[in-house]
Formats: structure tokens, C-alpha cells, sequence
């Protein structure tokens, strides 16, 4: 079974941290890569950090400023977010796909996908 689910969202002031965490089925965790993305009021979804093994890629706009990781043996994900921006204001996805393509940031490519969970920055 596939499963993808966030948690961790919610409501922070600017210059603020919140960590997101996915939890994901064995099958899911073991796939080539997996990634968060996030989807802003009347904006398209973006890329955001993915992961595949001990490499890590970054939007240049959260370098910086956010981690990815996972922990294998809790089947977990995480995105710990330092120094929030009001421009981080989002839902945010975990996704994984078991394929491999050359551009982590390529959504398109992801087959896998969780519910979401909202983050809000205020300043």
C-alpha cells in the first residue's frame, strides 16, 4: 500500500521554525527519491527539497534556511524550516516517485503524493 502523510503545519510568526514530518508506508519510503513541494494561494505547486540516498536539493529561494532528511528507520521524512518568510506561506506535500529521473525538482515525475498541510508565516 502507498501511503504518504504530513503533519507538522500550522501557524508561525516570521523568522520563526516549524518542522514537517511524513510518515510513509515501507513500499513508499523505499522508492528512488522523495521530495517536498508546496502550493501557495493561486499559485501552481513548486518544488521545494528533495532527497534520494545521502544527496540533498534545494530551491534556491530555502537554501539556506530549510533541512530535509529522513529517518529510515522510522519510515520518516522531515523538513525542519528556520528563519520563516511570509512568502513561505503554503500547503506543503511530501511526494515520492520510484523512478529515476535526472530533475528532482520535476513534479511531474512524482507518483506519489500526501494530502498536504498548511503553513502560515505572519508578519
Amino acid at each position: 500500500q502507498v501511503q504518504l502523510v504530513e503533519s507538522g503545519g500550522g501557524l508561525v510568526q516570521v523568522g520563526g521554525s516549524l518542522r514537517l514530518s511524513c510518515a510513509a508506508s515501507k513500499r513508499t519510503f523505499n522508492m528512488y527519491a522523495m521530495g517536498w513541494f508546496r502550493q501557495a494561494p493561486g499559485k501552481g505547486r513548486e518544488f521545494v527539497a528533495a532527497i534520494r540516498g545521502g544527496s540533498t536539493y534545494y530551491q534556491d529561494s530555502v537554501k539556506g534556511r530549510f533541512t530535509i532528511s529522513r529517518d529510515n528507520a522510522k519510515k520518516q521524512m522531515y523538513l525542519q524550516m528556520n528563519n520563516l518568510k511570509p512568502e513561505d506561506t503554503a500547503v506543503y506535500y511530501c511526494a515520492s516517485r520510484d523512478h529515476y529521473y535526472s530533475d528532482y525538482a520535476e513534479i511531474s515525475e512524482y507518483d506519489y503524493w500526501g494530502q498536504g498541510t498548511q503553513v502560515t508565516v505572519s508578519s
